[in-house]
């Protein structure tokens, strides 16, 4: 396992990702605030290039590569918001990028991955071992693997996000993460232990999908079946060695949405915020709301993680 990764990362980080990151707002809402007795701030990664945080640790990550690794290209694996930062990170530092996503991918994030110039490999996620289909490319070609989560470049520029919403707004009480492999919740882990300290972190998982909840509960990683979930950016199967390692040393808890309540948010954004917010976006939002009785008059972060989500699926799931 490579070393894990610092605050200092997460600075270096902030720093080459300076001038190819958007610094995404951070927004309120009075009816939210009203709602939860709390101040919220979202940060709002869903406007993030390629529409997700994942643009930071993606870029982080390939900015880092050798002559020799730029010329035999990156290869990764990923349901959608990775995959496209890969191949968004690789056009734009002219580094091949070859993406395995699973065939029941949203169709946007597919045809915007090859957009950016990915050359997509497609895998079933129920019957297939997407680690072994990336591992097995990389060794037969000499690419270099960059995982969706588990990578300490990856995780410290994923912590760049929560950075940015703390520099601008102050410390804060409580802190919401979306979590499926846990980069982003490790990533902003290190931010706010940094500067906010008194801050307790939150990793919120979709309810069918608890690997994380259950892997804090017992100490050790857990791993599960692929999970049946609207929040297909979280339908991860386990976090990773260093993701969890700096997760269960460091978060507060780790708390559950379900479906219902995802569409209900993706709903509340769209119409009170003018905001289109994807399902796994959508994670630390709605977790905030159902435990509102505990954040009254607190200061409450919340990260959107992104907003990549197919308009005739959006449709299909506010019943129009």
């Amino acid at each position: 396992m490579l070393p894990l990764p610092t605050y200092e990362d997460v600075l270096a980080a902030a720093r080459r990702l300076d001038g190819h990151a958007h610094r995404t707002p951070v927004m309120t809402s009075r009816t939210m605030n009203s709602e939860t007795d709390a101040q919220i701030f979202f940060k709002c990664e869903n406007l993030q290039r390629m529409g997700a945080f994942k643009f930071r640790g993606a870029f982080n990550a390939l900015s880092k590569f050798d002559a020799r690794q730029r010329q035999a290209g990156v290869v990764t694996y990923s349901s959608g918001n990775h995959a496209q930062a890969i191949a968004l990170s690789g056009a734009l530092l002219d580094i091949p990028a070859t993406i395995i996503m699973p065939n029941d991918a949203p169709a946007a994030k597919m045809a915007a991955t090859r957009g950016y110039g990915g050359k997509v490999v497609t895998y079933d996620r129920y019957t297939e071992d997407r680690e072994k289909i990336g591992n097995d490319l990389a060794q037969q070609y000499g690419l270099t693997l960059i995982p969706p989560y588990d990578h300490p470049d990856v995780i410290s520029g994923q912590g760049t996000a929560a950075k940015e919403l703390i520099d601008e707004v102050g410390p804060l009480d409580a802190l919401f993460v979306p979590l499926g492999g846990g980069g982003l919740l490790s990533g902003s882990i290190l931010s706010a232990r940094a500067l906010s300290p008194a801050c307790k972190i939150y990793g919120v998982e979709p309810e069918a999908g608890n690997d994380g909840q259950q892997s804090l509960r017992s100490g050790a990683i857990v791993h599960i079946e692929t999970p049946k979930t609207i929040a297909d950016g979280a339908q991860t199967q386990h976090l990773g060695a260093h993701t969890f390692e700096i997760i269960r040393r460091e978060v507060d808890d780790i708390v559950t949405a379900s479906d219902a309540q995802l569409v209900d948010t993706m709903r509340f954004f769209a119409e009170r915020m003018k905001l289109i917010v994807e399902p796994t976006g959508c994670l630390g939002a709605a977790a905030a709301r159902a435990m509102a009785g505990e954040l009254r008059g607190k200061r409450v972060g919340v990260i959107l993680s992104g907003g990549n989500v197919d308009i005739d699926r959006l449709c299909a799931l506010f019943g129009a």
